[in-house]
């Protein structure tokens, strides 16, 4: 009888079958949340699926390191973004407060034209773009649009000096042409300019708004008076000195000994403008009732530009100034207020002129020197 093989002892052990850890479900729900819709949730998600993977052993740390981390910085955009939307909206809710104090029809700002006349919330003409309300000229209103025109211009936005400096250009051009007697302008009227701001630019956005603004003082009625309201004798004369103006008011922004060579630039110009109103003066100087002032002021004209060619012939700064200030010296507001009266225009001298009307030289430093027009008065823009 055989015996059977005794067992084996101990017995061997009995084999596990090992599978890979589980994925931790935390962490891919980190990641989701962070990239689609809810960044501060997948923090959370991302912190959860770290601390059971630690205690658990299951799989996903990286993938949960991954899922805070954007989480984080998808959370400090969204805050980010969220700062600048919310101060835009609480500047545009302070604006919209003042929607009962403009009297008028909400207009905007691309379809104003020439001699229409608006209010703006608050009277403040300096706001940046602000909202327009429509009116009739003959209601009481802070605003009269002289020219509203579309700027050249590329993608690239052109510069803020160089924005201002050709919407000062146009924008006294256009008061010029809309409002030819620039002594009949009230004092408190004041020259301004809607120009794009640098985002608004990126947008498309090129329009400009040139506007005789009158919100110091309650005012009625259109400042309108160009052309065609004009006799042609009167038209002509007001052209040629608003001409004049344009000149003098081209005063380069440097001191004289820091850009000389534009100075003489600039004496020539104001010589080549005077040159013209002269050329007007003699034209007329023999009709009744403007021989006299006609004469008067040809006189004074012809002084002042011997005076701006000797500026622009000048190789100093001090030797500039001299003939500068010659040259101002040599045109008097009353002559020209004697003018004025023979063509039957306003003799109201202007406050920015009144200080020469005395027969005071004025400082050139101050003002521009001008004989006439607006140009020399206070100019404000709202960019």
């Amino acid at each position: 009888m055989s015996t059977p093989p005794p067992p084996h002892w101990p017995p061997p052990p009995a084999r596990q079958a090992y599978g890979e850890p589980a994925l931790n479900g935390f962490a891919l729900a980190s990641l989701l949340a962070g990239l689609l819709c809810l960044p501060p949730l997948g923090a959370v998600f991302g912190i959860v699926a770290l601390v059971q993977i630690a205690r658990k052993g299951e799989r996903g740390k990286a993938l949960a390191i991954t899922g805070l981390a954007v989480s984080l910085a998808m959370t400090a955009s969204l805050v980010l973004v969220a700062d600048r939307v919310g101060e835009r909206l609480f500047d545009r809710l302070d604006t919209l407060e003042q929607y009962q104090e403009a009297e008028g029809d909400l207009t905007a700002m691309e379809d104003m034209r020439a001699g229409d006349c608006f209010n703006v919330p608050g009277g403040d003409l300096l706001a940046e773009r602000p909202f327009i309300y429509k009116i009739a000229c003959a209601e009481p209103h802070e605003g009269e649009v002289t020219a509203s025109t579309r700027l050249a211009g590329g993608a690239a936005f052109p510069g803020d000096h160089e924005l201002r400096r050709t919407s000062v250009d146009t924008c006294w051009k256009a008061q010029d042409a809309y409002a030819m007697d620039s002594w009949a302008l009230p004092s408190y009227a004041e020259m301004f300019y809607f120009v794009p701001s640098r985002e608004s630019w990126s947008g498309g956005d090129r329009r400009l708004l040139c506007v005789i603004g009158t919100a110091e003082q309650e005012h009625r009625g259109s400042l309108r008076r160009d052309a065609a309201m004009l006799t042609p004798e009167q038209g002509a004369f007001l052209r040629v000195m608003n001409e004049v103006d344009l000149a003098l008011g081209g005063e380069p922004e440097e001191e004289i000994d820091e850009a000389l060579p534009r100075y003489l630039e600039w004496a020539g110009a104001v010589d080549r403008a005077l040159g013209v109103e002269a050329g007007l003066l003699d034209g007329v100087r023999e009709r009744p009732g403007l021989a006299g002032p006609a004469g008067a002021q040809l006189k004074e004209v012809e002084a002042a530009r011997a005076g701006w060619q000797r500026a622009a012939r000048a190789t100093k700064p001090a030797e500039f100034q001299a003939a500068w200030d010659e040259a101002s010296a040599a045109l008097s507001v009353d002559t020209e207020k004697a003018l004025r009266g023979a063509y039957g225009l306003a003799t109201t001298v202007p406050e920015w002129l009144a200080g020469q009307s005395d027969g005071s030289d004025g400082d050139p430093e101050d003002s521009d020197g001008g004989s006439s027009g607006d140009s020399e008065g206070a100019s404000s823009s709202a960019v």
